[in-house]
């Protein structure tokens, strides 16, 4: 049974980068990096600054966690240069020339859905703060909870 918890093998991005050929080679057993040559060490050193993954500055680098209340979730969105040495295999011509587009057009459309209907209760609030009433007797959440009675079935 594993008594550990989960925040003993949280390592963050700043510690996993401070990680370096040095780091690694210090938790070597001291009887055997007794035992290593100078350029054993050099050649273990050099494999393992090779090894370690380099980051590449990215145009949009966004990152963060949404918390609920049983899980964590974790959105990245990277913007950038695909610098990665193994390639994709090409999707059929016809599949890309068709699925970009769409897929651009349906994000599009989502953000611009959802920037309106930020400005719209944004818009909403600020009115109803003011105390402004557009139409005498008819209140936006009146009329939403109206909605919602119709879709459960209650008059």
């Amino acid at each position: 049974m594993n008594t550990r918890s989960s925040n003993d093998d949280v390592i963050t991005d700043l510690q996993y980068r401070q990680k370096t050929p040095d780091y690694y080679l210090a938790t070597l057993a001291p009887a055997i990096r007794s035992g290593l040559t100078a350029p054993q060490l050099e050649a273990i050193a050099a494999l393992l600054a090779a090894a370690i993954p380099q980051a590449t500055p990215k145009l949009v680098d966004v990152r963060f966690s949404i918390d609920l209340l049983l899980s964590r979730f974790c959105i990245v969105l990277l913007v950038g240069k695909d610098s990665r040495r193994q390639r994709r295999l090409p999707l059929p011509e016809s599949i890309v020339k068709i699925a970009n587009p769409v897929a651009v057009i349906v994000l599009l459309v989502l953000l611009n859905l959802l920037i309106s209907l930020f400005i719209f209760l944004l818009a909403y609030l600020v009115k109803s703060a003011l105390g402004i009433d557009l139409f005498s007797g008819i209140s936006l959440w009146d009329k939403l909870q109206e909605v919602g009675r119709c879709l459960v079935g209650r008059p």
